[in-house]
């Protein structure tokens, strides 16, 4: 790699002493569950308590209201999003039968459109049908100036499992369908592309996550207040770069730990 070189994920290229292979962070991170498997806002609460505990963990640049990132894994919370979703146009069946993806997307019409329609006809492909979109709701007063000016376009695509496929079958579909999206995307000669992401898509478990300090995450997205949003679990991650360059893709967590 040489000073010539475009930027990969982000980074600059190698030049003079700085190597992107060296970049690390040391980040903090929680963990709040019922031991009974019982889900309940509480769970969700105690967790974002933790997480604005752990803000010291975290760091912010020139613009001390944009922070490295930060986020929480919890469960799908099937009450709300069956409460929510036909407003949206579309019913959900049971739970565990639908995965929900979180999705970065560009923020102009044409290349988010686009975006759609490339996952849309992936997850086609792979034998598993699209429910419906939902716009995820989000506060952008509630974020520094630095992270407004890189938001995504936030949606969540929600993806029915076929009759007669297990769980574990539709995760691993769910995997294919997210690696091929990724990479028929990147191979798109756009600036918009690195503006896709996906957080999550899981009939499991759904990331909410920024490029935010720890106590705004609630504030951006507000259904995170709703009783209705439950959990048995909740992971939390308040990213500390201690010589990396935030994005809203590489806040924390990831789409299984937040490392």
């Amino acid at each position: 790699m040489n000073s010539q070189e475009p930027r990969t994920n982000g980074l600059p290229p190698a030049q003079g002493l700085y190597d992107p292979r060296n970049e690390h962070d040391a980040c903090g991170m929680g963990f709040v569950a019922s031991l009974r498997g019982e889900k309940s806002h509480a769970i969700l609460e105690k967790g974002l308590e933790i997480l604005i505990n752990l803000a010291h963990r975290g760091a912010c640049g020139c613009d001390p209201e944009t922070g490295d990132g930060a986020g929480i894994t919890i469960q799908i919370p099937h009450t709300f999003f069956a409460r929510e979703c036909p407003a949206s146009g579309f019913s959900l069946p049971d739970a565990g039968h639908y995965a929900v993806g979180m999705v970065f997307l560009p923020v102009e019409t044409q290349p988010r459109i686009q975006c759609e329609g490339i996952l849309e006809r992936i997850v086609r492909d792979e034998g598993l049908s699209v429910l419906g979109w939902r716009d995820t709701p989000v506060d952008e007063t509630a974020i520094g100036r630095v992270a407004r000016g890189s938001q995504p376009y936030i949606e969540q695509i929600f993806v029915g499992r076929p009759s007669g496929m297990d769980e574990d079958a539709f995760e691993r579909k769910l995997y294919i369908v997210r690696k091929r999206a990724e990479r028929e995307i990147a191979s798109q000669d756009e600036d918009w592309k690195e503006l896709f992401y996906i957080p999550s898509l899981s009939s499991r478990t759904i990331v909410y996550k920024g490029l935010l300090i720890a106590p705004q995450l609630p504030k951006f997205y507000p259904e995170l207040a709703d009783p209705d949003v439950t959990s048995a679990l909740c992971l939390v991650h308040q990213r500390f770069s201690t010589n990396t360059f935030p994005s809203w893709q590489l806040a924390h967590p990831f789409r299984y730990v937040a490392p």
